[in-house]
């Protein structure tokens, strides 16, 4: 590594050292359980650390995969899997680990952060939040409803990427609200509930969680359940404010608010004024406030002309910042983030840095020198 030339005439060299954290926790989510709980193994793994799994409890059937297949290819002191709900994550979470990576809700990445912080272990936490997505006059409208069709609805709306609610510019509001209409039926067809590309949600109380945003009087769209049946329609809210149930959180549903907007700007000013998003999202021609956009409101990370694809690409670093989470990962990121960065200055063993007392007599500011340049 490079280092002050003074000091490298002197014989001195720069060396950075990866090494392991030690041994780290993943817990996973239940959304995507068997991704989100392999790719922050994989990373920590790469790094050299061995890993303790923590599956879902609501994902069983996964976590009885892992548990047999786990033992199968590796030895327990590489990777063991823990299983159990609630009272197994709180002992984990009492143990010294050298590492937690966390994905979830931001309400269990405090819990998980104030254990940590007991034993000051680093962390990564995946957490979400309500994703904005903006559509201006100039955007392919045709683009735009397709990938806010999928990206909101796909796993029925249930991961931390989907866009969480839609500005759009109130000239082209009503083209854009038919549009996604046709969007979401070609889709899904007229009863989702037939269709075998609509996920359920998790549970019923998830199920009945959602349902409560639904708001009768705006739905444009679907609004028909069956929580017994963990079933949400596609359905999209219009004109939706910041004063509706389901403006207050994250919906992790298929219930998608959209509200007009006439300036970007105060549409920036009002995003800003809310918690970091994991993602977000604009669609537009115009370059000029793309980059407004991008420049002013800070997320995770995001797409532009585009929804949720950007997690699936190994060579962008993912992860939160704020409030949907810290720490990023995937690829060589991954590998440096759970990586101990080991910084080293090798000296010359036969030349002395005279930098000690007693000063007087001594030029100590031409001895310092070799750490200029």
């Amino acid at each position: 590594m490079p280092i002050p030339s003074g000091l490298e005439s002197e014989g001195y060299r720069g060396v950075i050292h990866k090494e392991p954290y030690g041994s780290t926790l993943v817990i996973g989510p239940f959304n995507a359980p068997v991704l989100l709980l392999l790719d922050p193994a994989i990373a920590a793994l790469a790094a050299g650390n061995p890993v303790v799994l923590k599956p879902a409890n609501t994902t069983p059937t996964v976590a009885a995969l892992f548990q047999k297949l786990i033992p199968e290819y590796f030895a327990p002191e590489a990777v063991a899997i823990v299983t159990g709900g609630r009272s197994e994550i709180a002992e984990l979470l009492e143990l010294p680990f050298d590492f937690i990576f966390f994905t979830g809700s931001a309400a269990v990445g405090k819990v998980v952060m104030r254990a940590a912080a007991e034993h000051l272990t680093p962390v990564i936490l995946e957490l979400g939040g309500q994703n904005p997505t903006v559509v201006d006059a100039s955007a392919n409208l045709d683009v735009a409803v397709d990938q806010i069709a999928w990206g909101h609805n796909a796993i029925s709306g249930q991961w931390c990427i989907a866009p969480g609610y839609v500005y759009v510019h109130r000239s082209i509001a009503d083209d854009f609200i038919a549009r996604l209409k046709r969007s979401i039926t070609a889709m899904y067809g007229e009863d989702p509930s037939l269709s075998p590309d609509f996920a359920r949600m998790i549970s019923e109380h998830d199920a009945g969680r959602v349902v409560s945003y639904i708001q009768p009087e705006k739905v444009v769209h679907g609004g028909r359940f069956d929580v017994q049946a963990r079933y949400v329609e596609p359905t999209i809210l219009y004109p939706s404010t910041w004063d509706d149930p389901a403006m207050q959180q994250e919906i992790f549903g298929p219930v998608l608010p959209v509200l007009p907007y006439d300036d970007l700007s105060e549409v920036i000013d009002t995003i800003k004024r809310k918690p970091k998003a994991l993602a977000a999202y604009i669609f537009s021609k115009n370059q000029v406030d793309i980059d407004r956009f991008l420049k002013s409101v800070s997320f995770g990370g995001g797409c532009v002309n585009q929804t949720n694809l950007h997690c699936w690409i190994d060579s962008l670093p993912f992860g939160g910042v704020g409030m949907s989470g810290m720490g990023k990962y995937y690829g060589k990121a991954g590998f440096d983030a759970l990586s101990n960065t080991k910084s080293l200055l090798i000296g010359n063993p036969d030349k002395l840095l005279d930098v000690f007392p007693p000063y007087a007599g001594k030029d100590i500011a031409r001895n310092l020198s070799v750490f200029a340049g």
